[in-house]
């Protein structure tokens, strides 16, 4: 599965780079594929273990913060691996046809 995510902190001002940025670090040090954006953070794996990554980098973030807003989206496709780059493969070639 990938599960595309977003975790922002709310009551501690407009600058959230860095709680942010805690999310990210946990999501990095898990060891699964994973990328971020401008706007989400995906990460793919089985079930269980984006699941843990996603409610730690929660977690992290609400170590923080007096409250946290949580955004995701996932894919569950079983069987499929390596979905983070080749999905964006697949688009690519099909705008370079």
């Amino acid at each position: 599965m990938i599960v595309a995510f977003s975790v922002t902190p709310l009551g501690v001002g407009e600058d959230v780079g860095e709680y942010v940025a805690d999310a990210v670090r946990v999501v990095r040090e898990s060891g699964l594929p994973n990328r971020t954006d401008a706007m989400f953070t995906s990460v793919e794996g089985e079930w269980d273990e984006v699941m843990d990554v996603i409610k730690r980098a929660v977690a992290a973030v609400e170590a923080r913060s007096p409250r946290v807003s949580v955004v995701m989206k996932a894919d569950i496709r079983p069987g499929v691996t390596d979905g983070l780059t080749s999905k964006v493969d697949t688009v690519e070639r099909h705008l370079s046809a």
